[in-house]
């Protein structure tokens, strides 16, 4: 095996509190990035003159294929990039390398697959999942663009995974850099000056994914990395691959049910609402992603930290990362929520400058987010939980948010309401409590004997 020239030993010996403030900023600054990407389309798109409005709410419709299609993605790196950290944490390198090669390649495969299916349903897809016939058009046009370019995507977000988990968080941050500059010049071009509407924000974002995916496959290919994606390590192992994919079930289903998720609430909208609900929720889920983005982005600053320390049996050092990570997460979405219930009419309008629009999205963003600040303790303890590699707690977490209590309430609650819509944007806060409470309970008791086994198989305990 070749002398390493990357040591990544400081994942497990360095003080935790500044090396997760080094890890976790360019990690937030990264997510916050790539939030842009549809942020930055659905800013443009919502002032489209006339036709602004109309677009927005169509694309929105777009969001549970977009969804589906990171899913995928989702799947395949997000355990997987773990299982390399702990892997290199046990000193292991040649079977991280491999665990990195065997995603790209079902990356790829998987790629193709998605794609050929997005193009061939777009249209009753979007139908199906809440568009109009007023809406249809601007979503089909956007979603068939975007579909061409999945490869691109399932590649930046799967590679770049592999980069964070070797603590290469500040290259992890330029590779969506690169491509959200790419995308906020690219998109007036198209939009506006190619006069291209929808269809030329899809352009834009599939050039700049482009762009990104071969910035990560450059650097995992160079000199500086500590792992290397090599052609040798292409084939799939499944003995390797199986583990991480195990641990990525729980995101992959977080992401496929966000899917499942956005149609039940764009159906049932405008069932009850019509278009206008519908593009209410197009803005109030936009800033939520917000913050659940940069609470990802904590999260991935503190997993090569807790998985490498998993790995290297320190039980103390994985605990205090917890803890710093729980501090952090809670006092971020407190502060969105705040934002949230004191302004919400100032976060609408950077979205659309309709006036009805905006009015009626800062009333269902109130309701919406009433139980937001709570998120904070989910988002930490289902995230250490993949971490140390306990895929089936985080997946059951995962489906008891979304599955078992989030999407049966947004049909249940209309029932006893005679405000149906109301009812509808009521069901997201009824199931964070009772999730949260879920997951702090499973936690309490998970972590610490997980944490005590591992005290028990370190040398001389």
């Amino acid at each position: 095996m070749e002398e390493r020239k990357n040591d990544n030993s400081y994942l497990g010996t360095e003080e935790v509190k500044p090396l997760l403030r080094r890890l976790a900023a360019p990690a937030v600054a990264a997510q916050l990035v790539n939030l842009l990407y549809n942020v930055v389309d659905r800013v443009y798109i919502g002032h489209i003159p006339v036709t602004g409005s109309a677009a927005l709410t169509g694309l929105g419709v777009c969001a549970p294929l977009i969804f589906i299609i990171s899913a995928f993605a989702v799947l395949i790196y997000f355990g997987s990039a773990a299982r390399a950290s702990i892997s290199m944490g046990a000193g292991d390198y040649q079977a991280a390398e491999k665990i990195m090669g065997g995603s790209f390649t079902l990356l790829f495969g998987v790629s193709v697959a998605v794609t050929a299916a997005a193009e061939l349903f777009a249209r009753p897809l979007l139908m199906l999942f809440g568009a109009s016939s007023a809406t249809v058009g601007y979503a089909v046009s956007y979603m068939r663009w975007y579909a061409a370019g999945t490869i691109f995507v399932s590649l930046t977000l799967g590679l770049n995974a592999f980069i964070t988990a070797q603590g290469f968080a500040k290259i992890s941050m330029r590779t969506v850099m690169i491509g959200a500059v790419c995308n906020i010049v690219l998109d007036p071009i198209f939009i506006f000056a190619f006069h291209m509407g929808v269809a030329g924000a899809a352009i834009a974002t599939v050039i700049s994914q482009g762009v990104s995916a071969c910035w990560v496959i450059l650097f995992l290919t160079g000199k500086n990395t500590a792992l290397k994606l090599r052609p040798a390590y292409f084939r799939v192992e499944w003995k390797l691959m199986l583990p991480g994919i195990a641990i990525g079930l729980s995101p992959f289903i977080m992401q496929a049910t966000e899917s499942l998720l956005n149609i039940c609430y764009n159906t049932s909208l405008q069932h009850y609402g019509g278009d206008i609900a519908v593009g209410a929720m197009t803005i109030v889920s936009t800033v939520g992603s917000c913050m659940w983005m940069v609470l990802m982005g904590f999260s991935q600053g503190a997993q090569p930290i807790i998985s490498f320390s998993y790995g290297a049996g320190k039980p103390e050092r994985v605990r205090e990362t917890f803890r710093l990570l729980l501090k952090i997460c809670v006092v971020f979405s407190t502060f969105m929520w705040l934002c949230m219930m004191l302004v919400p009419g100032v976060l609408c309008r950077a979205m659309t400058d309709d006036a009805e629009l905006v009015a009626y999205s800062a009333w269902a963003m109130r309701i919406y987010a009433a139980a937001m600040f709570i998120l904070g303790v989910q988002s930490a303890c289902q995230q250490t939980f993949i971490s140390i590699g306990n895929a089936k707690t985080s997946l059951f977490l995962a489906v008891l948010r979304k599955l078992i209590l989030l999407i049966p309430l947004i049909y249940i609650l209309p029932g006893f309401f005679a405000d149906k819509v109301m009812a509808v944007y009521l069901a997201e806060p009824v199931a964070d409590i009772i999730s949260v409470t879920t997951t702090a309970l499973m936690f309490h008791h998970q972590f610490g004997a997980a944490l005590e086994a591992l005290k028990q198989k370190a040398p001389g305990a």
